[in-house]
């Protein structure tokens, strides 16, 4: 059986806050509360987000006005 395995970019926590425009503290308490969603892998010691990930996490909690209801709660 031959499954295609496609190659997906990671990165550790600090570029994960650049790319989604928070506080790596930020990110560190979202694991522990997962108020915010943010996918992320564990890896042994090793915590890595999946920039494909992040990105689609960006179009989901996109909004064209402050008065948009979001279903998951205050972003």
């Amino acid at each position: 059986m031959n499954q295609s395995i496609t190659p997906t970019r990671r990165v550790r926590t600090p570029q994960a806050a650049s790319i989604v425009g928070l506080s790596t503290s930020t990110l560190e308490q979202d694991r522990i509360t997962g108020r915010l969603k943010i996918p992320f892998l564990k890896l042994g010691r090793a915590v890595l987000y999946d920039v494909a990930e992040l990105e689609n996490w960006l179009r989901q909690h996109r909004r064209n006005s402050t008065s948009e209801y979001f279903a998951g709660g205050a972003l």
